[in-house]
């Protein structure tokens, strides 16, 4: 596979950037809503996290599943919560899930990697 996640959420952050500049109103919006819901409630951000990764494996989001992964690591997610969260997600939606889940697997262990090198 070895896609470079790093790089493509790099990408993701830039592209959302000029989203905000082309349509604010719609963008605004949705970060709001993104930080309303992601904040801690009866669940906190980290588990919500996991649940937003599951949902980007189970329906092959390509641009969603290093954006989680990265997101819940600095939620603080461990490497075993991050593979548990993979795990549920190849559960529930099978062999094409199982692809995506190794694609969530190269991106946990780039990010891990990025971490430690600063």
């Amino acid at each position: 596979m070895l896609k470079d996640h790093g790089k493509n959420y790099g990408d993701l952050q830039k592209l959302l950037t000029q989203m905000k500049d082309e349509i604010p109103t719609v963008m605004t919006h949705f970060s709001n809503l993104q930080k309303d819901v992601m904040a801690d409630g009866a669940l906190t951000g980290k588990t919500k996290e996991l649940i937003a990764l599951g949902i980007a494996i189970t329906n092959r989001c390509d641009g969603g599943i290093p954006n989680h992964i990265k997101n819940a690591l600095d939620a603080g997610a461990s490497f075993s919560e991050i593979m548990e969260t993979i795990g549920v997600s190849i559960l529930m939606g099978g062999s094409m899930a199982l692809v995506n889940g190794c694609e969530a697997l190269e991106a946990l262990d780039q990010f891990i990697v990025l971490e430690k090198n600063g």
